[in-house]
């Protein structure tokens, strides 16, 4: 007996998401499956955004529906173009109807097969043709993202050598795509109005780099270029800037840090002490030690150099941040003198300058290291072990877009040799805008340590890496920051850090009722054992988990991992260009010998330390790039693609959703009453993954 299924198609809403090719579709249900039928209204079935009804006729009635498989074939002389499958409905001739969610794009000739949206564990499949399908789906996965090594010591990578080498499904939509390529071009056209990016000169006052970008200036970054040199800006930076991960209370002086109470006593107040004010928890330090001994380049035909500063800061009785001492370098010596806030402008001038120079590199290290590579360690084991069917895989899946290529961009185009990309450049001219503009920074040409010293600092960042220091609330706690004022990246990071706690616990725990669950769920075993393995080369220092034992484990390492690839990614990377584009207070190199006694320098000083013209430009400009928020930027909390069509994880997900847009409106309400704005960790400004 004939049997009818009403299949309901629907195209992505993204640009260019249609196709003028055919689309075929078959129909796997227990009891056997359906012809090979083409999906044809008579008409332009697939286009942006459309939702079209077919019907499917068997002979006899498939049973339960367990699968679909589409195919796509190029349509006759029209150019062959990709196309985005959104969702597939079918509703059974028993009246069902169940969702197939696909969310990826097809390519010519490409076979796709789609299970149902019920999330399902492997110990929880009932049908051995399924087991297969999730067997086969990992296999594939398997081949398709191997890991590889791209600098010895750090976190291994996905094996692409290039952006479009990587399968469709991973890739930038064309919107995505084209506004990369509008704001690099953006970003260069103003370099060249300006007449910089090709004079190697030396600045000759600093009237002249106010120019530099200001048409693209904030209200930040005018801030920052007014009060840069004041001190009590200057502490504030450690704790909101763009790299609020090197300040830690000071509980006793450094054996190799030459300061005493008679140095610093005129900064603490009338009968202060340096002994007491550390026992009150009043005494803070920056430590750049793993700065020292780095290798440092040429450019311009200059020497650059970079210090391993120590910086000490006092909060005073208003709460505000004052640094009170710096010393350049590591070890005490008699060419290495403490500076002090009362010493000549200048030298305090420079000494600061040396220290914001360092404050830039360990950001840059901190920033690719802590977001870039740890969200491709944790994308790629999760494509390799847990399929689509997992619900592990359909909670986190969107925390993982564009990662993959956002990340092969960065290692071909900024860190890789211009050879490895020159093919692709001729082909796809679009890209070259992107490549002129980062390949000349972020390839770290123009950081005083270079590709190599970046590649030695990054191993440093990684040795002292632990889950705790992942982990928002133990990271406060160990550094000692819990009752530190006007800290807004703790508050607003510990509230986020709670609503995504919440968020997971209920989700996790409506999968994994026990601990016996989670240790029987062999696939979550694989992600994090590939996690550990290849993202924390087996460091078992670290205190990343190797195995999950309980449902407990799971809901801190998934919260921890939506944090990092979310919130954390905003705080170090959307504050780059209000801070960096006076460059002066974010300086990626520095051309002079640090001072080796006081009293020598004079108001020239300055613009001898600080790089050329060109050097500067270059890295302000990927300063901007980086800081523009995407055109499609899907923030924190939001799920556009439905993988989940349960009542109960529905709901959770809008709940989660609410209670991160009363947190937005409370801290826009808190940012109007500060003359410093803090927005970094504003929920609907904080994308939902690495994507830039």
């Amino acid at each position: 007996m004939e049997a009818l299924y009403e299949v309901e198609v629907t195209t992505g809403s993204m640009t260019h998401a249609g196709t003028f090719d055919n689309i075929f579709i078959t129909l796997i249900g227990i009891h056997g499956e359906s012809e090979r039928t083409k999906l044809d209204s008579y008409g332009r079935d697939f286009k942006t955004g459309m939702k079209v009804k077919y019907k499917v006729t068997t002979r006899f009635t498939l049973g339960n529906l367990l699968l679909i498989r589409l195919e796509k074939d190029h349509f006759m002389f029209l150019p062959e173009n990709d196309w985005f499958c959104s969702l597939v409905k079918v509703r059974t001739p028993e009246k069902d109807v169940i969702h197939f969610p696909c969310y990826r794009w097809m390519a010519e000739g490409e076979r796709i097969e789609l299970r149902e949206a019920k999330a399902t564990k492997i110990y929880d499949e009932k049908y051995l043709q399924l087991k297969e399908h999730r067997k086969n789906e990992l296999k594939l996965n398997k081949q398709d993202y191997q890991w590889t090594e791209f600098k010895t010591g750090l976190p291994q990578c996905t094996c692409f050598q290039e952006p479009l080498s990587l399968p469709s499904v991973v890739r930038f939509s064309f919107t995505k795509d084209m506004d990369s390529a509008f704001n690099s071009s953006t970003a260069l056209g103003e370099i060249k109005m300006k007449n910089l990016v090709k004079r190697p000169d030396q600045w000759a006052q600093m009237e002249d780099m106010k120019s530099a970008f200001w048409s693209s200036r904030t209200t930040i970054s005018e801030y920052v270029q007014l009060h840069w040199m004041d001190d009590e800006f200057f502490g504030y930076q450690f704790l909101n800037g763009p790299n609020p991960m090197m300040l830690r209370r000071c509980s006793e002086l450094p054996l190799n840090f030459a300061v005493n109470d008679d140095m610093v006593q005129p900064f603490l107040g009338s009968g202060a002490s340096l002994t007491l004010e550390m026992k009150q928890g009043n005494i803070f330090l920056c430590d750049y030690k793993r700065l020292a001994d780095l290798p440092t380049q040429v450019i311009n035909g200059k020497q650059q150099y970079v210090t391993a500063p120590l910086c000490l800061l006092y909060k005073n009785q208003m709460g505000k941040l004052l640094p009170i001492a710096i010393q350049l370098q590591q070890q005490a010596s008699e060419d290495n003198p403490v500076f002090l806030p009362s010493d000549c402008e200048y030298d305090w001038q420079l000494a600061k300058l040396y220290v914001r120079n360092a404050d830039c590199l360990e950001h840059q290290a901190s920033f690719y290291l802590r977001t870039h590579l740890l969200a491709e360690t944790f994308t790629v084991s999760l494509l390799r072990n847990l399929p689509a069917a997992h619900p592990i895989h359909k909670l986190l899946i969107p925390h993982t877009r564009y990662t993959l290529q956002i990340n092969t961009l960065i290692r071909n185009r900024l860190l890789g040799p211009v050879g490895a990309v020159a093919q692709v450049l001729h082909f796809f001219p679009h890209y070259f805008l992107v490549y002129t503009i980062t390949c000349k920074s972020l390839s770290l040409q123009n950081t005083s340590i270079g590709d190599e010293g970046m590649t030695d600092l990054m191993k440093k960042v990684l040795s002292d890496l632990t889950y705790s220091s992942l982990c928002l609330l133990e990271d406060i706690s160990d550094r000692g920051l819990e009752s530190v004022p006007n800290f807004f990246y703790r508050d607003d990071g510990l509230q986020l850090w709670g609503h995504i706690n919440g968020f997971v616990r209920s989700m996790v725990e409506f999968y994994y009722q026990s601990d016996g669950d989670v240790q029987r769920d062999t696939e979550l075993q694989d992600w994090i054992k590939e996690i550990f393995i290849h993202g924390f080369l087996e460091q078992s220092c670290t205190g990343i988990p190797q195995c999950f034992s309980t449902v407990e484990e799971v809901i801190k390492f998934i919260t921890m991992m939506i944090f990092t690839v979310s919130a954390q990614h905003s705080a170090l990377r959307a504050g780059l260009f209000d801070y960096g584009s006076w460059f002066p207070n974010a300086p990626g190199s520095l051309k002079r010998l640090p001072p080796t006694s006081k009293g020598s320098l004079d108001k020239n000083t300055l613009l001898d330390t600080l790089p050329d013209m060109n050097t500067s430009i270059y890295l302000v400009s990927v300063f901007w790039l980086l800081s523009k928020p995407s055109s499609d930027l899907v923030s924190l909390g939001q799920y556009p693609e439905d993988y989940f069509f349960q009542t109960a994880p529905q709901k959770m997900i809008k709940d989660h959703q609410a209670e991160l847009s009363f947190l937005s409106e409370s801290i826009k309400d808190r940012n109007t009453g500060l003359q410093v704005p803090y927005t970094y960790m504003c929920p609907d400004m904080i994308s939902n993954s690495v994507s830039i």
